[in-house]
């Protein structure tokens, strides 16, 4: 399994470190210290996704960012792993493997997801979503997208066509607008890159390929620690209105919504995202000493 080349330039590189466990050799970028935060990004992005956020936490936090599987940096060792079940059992071997105990595992958009079902199967202490796509299709979408993906990610010349075409500056602005984000032009250089890589694609469509919510939603009832969904009213990815159902079911969740901003919210005003987050996490320690 080949260690991936990471750019010279891409964010924190310095302390990025590949960590062989299970079926993959995981992207790793740890840095600061205290308590463990666990960052997961969404599909198609990468530990790049909390360049701005990274700093802020780690002023008192141990910040621990991995990029899931097949995508950034991180070798897929197994297609079949890209369920949503089988992405949170890598992650809870991996975690137990280095001996991490975040006492927060921080999602962003579908990487919300992988959080709160990592949460049933490893000890932490909350989760908190970022524009957490906790929603299904509906309707024909409902077979026709993951079917499709399915059919796209198991043509072998559909991942390299894909970076080809999409792999341009105007077609990464255009695709990163339309989630109702405007982040700096350093980020666009970044998922440009990602985009030009046809590993990272074939990952991210055998991610959709293979997603489903269902068991997890049908479990949000019962999931009885704290969790914190953050969303951003200008998001054209997924509605806020998504993240404020899950609250409802949830019996220990808030919903906080940030007025202006997109799908990337946290690319986007880093510090409010922090501030949120930083509140949450002091809130718990107070009640739960055991928090830190």
């Amino acid at each position: 399994m080949q260690t991936p080349v990471i750019p010279a330039d891409w964010p924190f590189r310095s302390v990025s470190q590949h960590i062989r466990s299970k079926s993959h050799l995981w992207h790793v970028q740890e840095i600061g210290s205290g308590p463990v935060v666990l960052l997961l990004h969404g599909a198609g992005g990468a530990t790049h996704s909390f360049r701005h956020l990274i700093p802020l936490l780690a002023e008192s936090y141990r910040v621990i960012a991995v990029d899931l599987p097949g995508q950034g940096f991180t070798t897929l060792g197994n297609r079949a792993r890209c369920t949503l079940d089988a992405m949170a059992e890598d992650l809870a071997a991996l975690i137990a493997q280095q001996g991490w105990h975040p006492v927060v595992i921080i999602g962003h958009s579908a990487g919300a997801a992988v959080a709160l079902r990592l949460a049933e199967i490893t000890p932490t202490k909350a989760v908190i979503g970022i524009n957490a796509a906790l929603g299904g299709f509906e309707g024909v979408a409902g077979w026709l997208f993951p079917a499709l993906a399915n059919l796209l990610a198991r043509l072998p010349l559909v991942p390299l066509l894909f970076s080809k075409l999409a792999g341009t500056p105007r077609q990464v602005h255009q695709l990163l607008t339309s989630t109702g984000s405007r982040i700096d032009a350093g980020g666009e250089a970044q998922y440009l890159y990602l985009l030009r890589q046809p590993g990272h694609v074939a990952a991210t469509l055998a991610m959709m390929a293979q997603w489903n919510l269902d068991g997890l939603m049908k479990r949000l009832p019962h999931q009885k620690g704290p969790c914190l969904l953050i969303t951003a009213s200008a998001d054209r990815a997924v509605p806020p209105v998504v993240s404020q159902r899950a609250a409802a079911v949830m019996p220990n969740a808030e919903w906080i919504d940030l007025p202006r901003f997109g799908h990337l919210v946290h690319e986007e005003a880093p510090e409010q995202v922090a501030a949120l987050i930083r509140d949450f996490l002091d809130a718990r320690t107070k009640a739960d000493p055991l928090c830190v």
